[in-house]
């Protein structure tokens, strides 16, 4: 389809996935982007879409940039959330996130949405973390403690921008294609499976720089959250796919393991494979299977991680939900089809469909084509 308001009832392994990265670190607009994940409007029903923009706060690039949805617009809530955020941050500078309005955008009942720009102001105990620990248990504090408000975003020259419609009406309500441009942009249109539609439900889901875009449904969810609420994660929005982002951040972030070990992690192969593998390799998938059984990413899904730097794609073993790569010249591009690649970009040098549970990763100033490939 071509992205038209025209209402149908269809969905087609639910979702739409989309990423675009220039992998020399230019900045570019997001209209190719937006036209994209238009092309999937089918995949979705209107509850949900977002964007993640990478490289597009420069003036500020040295601060956190803190994005906070109030519900209601619940002003009691934004008061004590900035007493929050004035005792434990310096803030710089905040304001409301610009966008137009919600009758022309065609979106409904949007919150309050505020941004902010802070540098860490730890005191006491807090100077044994590090400043991103520091911001993580910060978000936590907000999103637990605070009633309606919800941090959606908090990393550096970075922003999430989502909420209740279909993407392309969430891109004209935050005026995406004329306010920004960034190096990497990555989009989702929802078909909520067994979750609620609202603001903060809508992908993608964040923590510091760390973003997911997910297609699926995460059976093992009461699993995964309770093994990462060990470490100080807290699921608060009502959605399988939380977890998803607060696992990337705990395993690639904090303990640093390779995006090959993380695949093995959430999409492992089964026991009986396993065992015909070389011993080496045998040793290694079982002892991951064992120490990280609780982050095995159970049921059907494809997701887009990104952070500076670097855009991953990943889909489960047994690839049941999509995901295509595409390349032109210095353009990395990920999507649940084809045919949005080619409206983005209508020439490519390569279009390949990866394996499932091999990540695809594309990462700035490489240049080089084995970094874009499935790496496992």
């Amino acid at each position: 389809m071509n992205g038209g308001r025209r209402e149908i009832y269809k969905e087609i392994t639910a979702c739409s996935l989309f990423g675009a990265m220039n992998r020399n670190g230019e900045r570019f607009s997001g209209e190719g982007v937006i036209r994209a994940i238009a092309n999937m409007h089918v995949r979705g029903n209107g509850l949900g879409g977002g964007f993640a923009i990478y490289g597009l706060y420069p003036k500020y690039e040295d601060y956190y940039a803190i994005h906070i949805m109030f519900e209601g617009g619940n002003a009691e809530a934004k008061r004590e959330t900035d007493a929050f955020l004035n005792a434990n941050f310096d803030v710089v500078y905040d304001e409301e996130i610009p966008h137009g309005e919600p009758h022309g955008a065609r979106v409904e009942n949007p919150p309050l949405l505020w941004r902010y720009f802070a540098a860490t102001d730890k005191k006491g105990a807090d100077k044994n973390f590090s400043d991103d620990d520091y911001v993580v248990r910060k978000v936590m504090e907000i999103n637990t403690g605070i009633k309606d408000a919800y941090v959606f975003s908090s990393g550096k020259n970075m922003g999430v921008f989502k909420g209740v419609g279909y993407p392309e009406d969430i891109a004209e309500y935050f005026l995406l294609d004329k306010l920004y441009k960034g190096y990497i942009w990555t989009a989702h249109g929802r078909f909520p499976t067994n979750t609620q539609g609202w603001w903060g439900g809508a992908h993608p889901f964040s923590i510091l720089d760390w973003t997911v875009v997910h297609n699926g449904e995460i059976s093992s969810y009461g699993t995964n959250r309770r093994y990462l609420e060990m470490y100080g994660y807290h699921c608060t929005l009502h959605t399988d796919s939380e977890v998803m982002a607060y696992a990337v951040d705990l395993l690639m972030r904090r303990q640093r393991l390779p995006v090959n070990v993380v695949a093995r992690i959430f999409a492992p192969p089964v026991w009986t494979l396993i065992e015909n593998k070389a011993e080496k390799e045998k040793k290694l998938l079982t002892t991951l299977r064992m120490v990280y059984a609780p982050l095995l990413m159970n049921g059907p899904f494809t997701v887009i991680i990104a952070h500076h730097g670097e855009m991953i794609g990943l889909t489960d073993r047994i690839r049941l939900r999509p995901l295509t790569a595409g390349v032109r010249g210095e353009m990395l591009y990920l999507s649940s089809e084809e045919a949005a690649i080619r409206v983005a970009s209508p020439e490519l040098d390569k279009v390949w469909t990866p394996d499932g549970g091999e990540p695809i990763v594309g990462r700035v100033n490489t240049g080089r084509e084995d970094e874009i490939i499935s790496i496992a």
